[in-house]
């Protein structure tokens, strides 16, 4: 009999090292979540700043422009005698500066968004540096010529991203919307990469298997457990990507065995939108950390 009461007590007094143990856990983490609510209000402020700056320096940029035409037509004017040559060679100097000048402005206006770039002696080299929430990531280079007209020279462009329909499409005509669409395709791709390389570096903690993915990183299948009471059921995954720019799925499909309890289907629901709301990564350090959309279910293989 007093070999059971102490058994029974040491189990008690287990499972409340465990309570406490998860209280920790959950304490640490609420307080990471509030520095980390703490950085992104200070970053919305950083940001609103610089879209201020961006906006003078935009409208400097446009009252320079109309001077510098001005102050050209008037040199036109003054030397009006020159040989049609001359004015022709001078007319594509005074253009060439001019798409230099805008380039400049147009690079001081993406400071600190991930795009920047370098004058080389045919144009520009511009550098696009992908980032996933506080991680920096990989950086992309696109060198491109000025004269006569804007073209790619050479680049580092993974070769899965349409570079050549974004270039035809907006290169020549709108060149801040061209680097505008390639940066949201190349750092959407970077996100997607890293929350795919988080979940194999993690694999065996979360309880992942067969883990796929494709280059893109668009499409990511993989296979966990979620137990329920004393059984466990094995869930199959694929994880959508339809729209190339952002990092979160747009399509999430979990099956499971036939004739699974309603409880099991509740909770496959819940799994879903969970991995459309966060990082897939985020998610399976969410289960591990025993927060379970169930009290009775736990998620991961053991």
């Amino acid at each position: 009999m007093e070999r059971a009461a102490s058994q029974l007590s040491n189990g008690v007094v287990a499972h409340l090292e465990h309570l406490e143990d998860m209280a920790k856990k959950r304490a640490l983490k609420q307080e990471e979540k509030k520095d980390e609510e703490l950085t992104l209000a200070e970053m919305r402020e950083t940001i609103q700043k610089l879209k201020n700056q961006r906006d003078e320096l935009q409208a400097k940029v446009k009252l320079r422009d109309v001077g510098h035409l001005a102050q050209s037509m008037q040199e036109c004017a003054k030397n009006i005698s020159l040989a049609p040559t001359q004015l022709e060679q001078r007319r594509n100097h005074e253009i060439l500066e001019l798409k230099v000048a805008n380039m400049k402005a147009m690079l001081q206006d993406f400071y600190l968004t991930g795009i920047s770039g370098k004058k080389t002696a045919r144009g520009v080299c511009i550098c696009l540096s992908t980032a996933y929430e506080s991680t920096y990531l990989d950086s992309y280079y696109v060198d491109l010529i000025l004269r006569p007209r804007v073209r790619i020279n050479h680049h580092s462009v993974p070769l899965f991203i349409p570079l050549k329909e974004i270039a035809k499409k907006y290169l020549t005509t709108n060149l801040k919307r061209f680097l505008f669409v390639l940066f949201d395709q190349l750092n959407a791709y970077a996100g997607r990469k890293f929350q795919a390389d988080k979940l194999q570096e993690n694999i065996s903690d979360f309880g992942v298997r067969a883990l796929q993915r494709n280059s893109l990183c668009n499409l990511l299948t993989f296979k966990y457990e979620v137990k329920w009471h004393d059984q466990s059921f094995r869930v199959s995954a694929k994880l959508l990507y339809g729209d190339s720019t952002r990092c979160l799925p747009t399509g999430v499909i979990l099956s499971s065995q036939e004739g699974i309890p309603v409880p099991v289907s509740e909770i496959l629901s819940a799994h879903s939108t969970l991995f459309r709301e966060k990082a897939v990564h985020k998610v399976f350090e969410g289960f591990r950390e025993g927060e379970s959309l169930n009290p009775t279910a736990v998620s991961g293989a053991e």
